[in-house]
């Protein structure tokens, strides 16, 4: 869906690639040829381990069993028309870049790419306020970093941003996550393991990609 008049200085589309946040920023952005879903803890991150294992992974039953939010934002791209719908993380950053180039150099074209990160809706209600995250700030930057080492560097002033707060914060990422108001909500339920493996960065190349409604590994 192309932005309206009224969110047009916000769509980005003067670069090829876009960060903006949660299912109103796929609206206000320009259309893309990627989505790139950032939701670090846990959706993306869980999903990526599951895929990398050989699961196929409704994307229902990862919206009741792991996030709504981060499977809302998905699954809203989808129904937006996006061809390709990623699930990326600090977990597989550099895959989800490798992923892009690999699709730009099959189709022979410069590809749009939107990061997307998801963060937290304030209640399980899909209209509830979205309460930013630090990991989604820097899974996304992450992601941004990436694909500007594999050549895909021209970033909205948006995504250059998140992509600057990545490589400043790189060396403090498990600090960060557990000391977030994510990671202490997951730590006071004695998942300190899950929040500190979502922290190490490219320990996976599995890329979940969003396919009549399952997550499956890429390609």
């Amino acid at each position: 869906m192309p932005p309206s008049d009224e969110t047009a200085p916000f769509a980005q589309s003067a670069y090829q690639v876009r960060l903006d946040w949660g299912t109103a920023g796929l609206t206000r952005l320009a259309p893309a040829d990627v989505v790139v879903v950032v939701d670090v803890l846990r959706f993306s991150t869980t999903v990526s381990d599951r895929v990398a294992a050989g699961e196929r992974v409704p994307l229902d039953d990862a919206a009741h069993a792991v996030s709504i939010n981060g499977a809302a934002v998905a699954r809203a791209a989808a129904e937006h028309g996006v061809p390709l719908v990623l699930l990326g993380c600090l977990r597989n950053a550099r895959a989800v870049a490798e992923t892009v180039l690999t699709e730009q150099s099959r189709l022979g074209r410069r590809l749009g790419v939107t990061v997307l990160a998801a963060g937290e809706l304030t209640s399980r209600d899909a209209g509830a306020p979205l309460r930013f995250t630090v990991e989604d700030l820097l899974g996304a930057g992450a992601i941004v970093d990436a694909l500007s080492e594999c050549g895909i560097d021209h970033t909205s002033p948006e995504a250059a941003a998140a992509q600057e707060s990545f490589r400043s914060l790189r060396r403090a990422l498990g600090h960060l996550l557990t000391a977030s108001g994510s990671g202490q909500e997951l730590l006071a339920r004695g998942r300190r393991e899950e929040v500190e493996a979502a922290a190490v960065l490219d320990a996976t190349d599995a890329v979940p990609v969003l396919r009549d409604g399952v997550l499956v590994r890429y390609p």
